[in-house]
């Protein structure tokens, strides 16, 4: 199992990251929630991570704060939530909020997030509210500036929302709704995000 990865941002491509350790560089897969707050391309970052392992890849998922690495490990054992579904929760929302949505039993708000339907968000309730003890602390959301010259903010936000759940019509329209010339992809990606989850 690893751990957690300590090294150089080599790239960022969200929800990618990838990152430079000693020479060998490890994609990562990262919720929003962590990737807002990533440092810049050629800086140093430790990101705790947690490995899937199937029968055609291995696959990094990673986390800056243990409080999302934990959610994330608690949702994943939910029937019905792997770790792609288990990414786009913590994307749409923080760990406090979502602590608190299923406190209060609240499915018209876990339906809003990406891969999340009636049935899913009434089984998290069910499975989620007796590991919520264990669940502390804030996640917080920082634009962090990223840019990628091979496509244009608006398209790299769209790629980024069906990377995470969303059916790509469904992503280019909370895209175009919220994006505009000015923006960068980040800020585009989290007003969608948060344009979902007050709908």
């Amino acid at each position: 199992m690893i751990g957690f990865l300590r090294g150089t941002v080599h790239e960022k491509q969200a929800p990618l990251l990838v990152i430079d350790v000693n020479g060998v560089g490890y994609d990562v897969e990262t919720p929003m929630s962590s990737f807002f707050n990533l440092p810049a391309v050629g800086e140093q970052v430790m990101i705790r991570t947690h490995l899937v392992v199937r029968e055609d890849a291995h696959i990094l998922y990673g986390f800056l704060t243990e409080d999302e690495r934990a959610m994330f490990r608690s949702l994943i054992k939910v029937n019905g939530v792997g770790p792609k579904v288990a990414l786009g929760i913590l994307s749409g929302v923080n760990v406090d909020d979502f602590c608190l949505w299923i406190s209060d039993s609240n499915v018209a708000a876990l339906v809003k997030l990406p891969g999340i339907g009636k049935k899913t968000a009434e089984r998290l309730i069910i499975d989620m509210r007796d590991r919520l003890p264990e669940q502390t602390g804030s996640s917080s959301r920082v634009a962090a500036g990223l840019t990628a010259p091979q496509t244009s903010p608006m398209e790299e936000a769209i790629s980024a929302l069906i990377a995470l759940g969303y059916k790509p019509q469904d992503a280019e329209k909370r895209v175009r709704a919220v994006g505009h010339d000015d923006a960068n992809s980040e800020q585009i990606i989290r007003s969608a995000l948060q344009s979902a989850v007050k709908k």
